[in-house]
């Protein structure tokens, strides 16, 4: 990756648009923001879930003010033409403010790829071994020299294109593609943080930031929830943060219901989801059970009428 650029002195005025590409087409220059958060140029990365991914709530979504959304390809049925149609949603509607960051489904060559051409970044789940790492690394990245097994789509970004415009005309799309967008693999076993420290030997410089996938690597253990003070599941998460710091590499993770320590070592964390905001709905539906009883229950009482904002204005009457 190039040598640390100005963007993080425009993040306060600019958001993300700070690391945009010449064209919302391409990834934002999301590695470098990586790194700039986790040397403390900037803040961390502030992201918003997307578990539900459609163009419409996309594009909501894009403007909430994240700094990026996660788009949940791999627990969701959306099929690649959506996940690309969302992809641009986010870049769009955010005018460049919002990054998109898709977590595919598993490690097929194709998918890291059709999630890459969209213009997004990746997150890569169950990453549990060398062999693994080396495939999806080799499958995000063109070029021999990078290590890649990449194929360049030849109508994605066509020459003469406002879409294809490099950030650095020094170099090829290729080049500047493979250092634009960012790769996170996310550790969800046992098996896994115990080769994090083989993986990040073997291929670390291909990747930019690691994420422990808690509940997934709990149930790999046997334990229910997302966290717990279990010895054996808190020995392995002090393995995996001693194995960042022995490699030197981000660490990320979710960060939710304002749970704050949770987020305070992290470079990259989710913060909010859509999911969420429909579970904050249901206290409001069990309120309403509560306080709109039958009608037989309150013969006292008409109808609400509603005034001309479309606000209920209950009328008392006493017979």
């Amino acid at each position: 990756m190039a040598a640390t650029g100005s963007e993080h002195m425009e993040v306060s005025t600019k958001g993300m648009q700070a690391y945009r590409a010449p064209s919302l087409l391409q990834p934002h220059k999301a590695r470098r923001a990586l790194q700039d958060a986790y040397e403390g140029r900037i803040g961390p990365l502030i992201g918003f879930y997307l578990a539900l991914p459609t163009v419409l709530t996309a594009r909501v979504a894009a403007q909430l003010g994240a700094d990026f959304v996660w788009v949940d390809w791999e627990h969701s049925s959306c099929g690649v033409e959506t996940m690309t149609n969302v992809v641009h949603s986010i870049q769009e509607a955010s005018e460049g403010r919002t990054m998109a960051f898709v977590r595919l489904p598993g490690h097929d060559h194709a998918d890291i790829a059709f999630a890459l051409d969209a213009g997004a970044s990746i997150v890569i789940p169950q990453v549990d071994t060398v062999e693994q790492a080396k495939h999806v690394t080799s499958a995000a990245k063109f070029g021999q020299r990078s290590r890649g097994s990449r194929s360049a789509p030849p109508a994605r970004w066509l020459p003469g294109l406002l879409g294809s415009t490099v950030v650095d005309g020094s170099r090829s799309l290729w080049e500047n593609l493979n250092d634009q967008a960012a790769v996170i693999i996310q550790i969800e076993s046992e098996l896994g943080v115990k080769n994090l420290d083989a993986i990040l030997t073997s291929v670390g410089d291909q990747i930019d930031a690691v994420w422990v996938g808690t509940l997934d690597l709990r149930v790999s253990m046997g334990l229910d929830g997302m966290w717990g003070e279990e010895p054996e599941f808190q020995n392995a998460i002090q393995l995996y943060e001693d194995t960042l710091r022995k490699h030197n590499k981000p660490n990320s993770g979710q960060c939710f219901n304002e749970n704050w320590p949770l987020g305070i070592n992290k470079s990259f964390t989710v913060v909010a989801g859509d999911f969420l905001a429909f579970l904050s709905q249901r206290d409001t539906i069990q309120s309403a059970r509560q306080n709109l009883p039958a009608w037989d229950k309150r013969q006292k009482r008409t109808p609400a009428k509603q005034n001309g904002n479309g606000l209920d204005v209950e009328s008392h009457m006493s017979n």
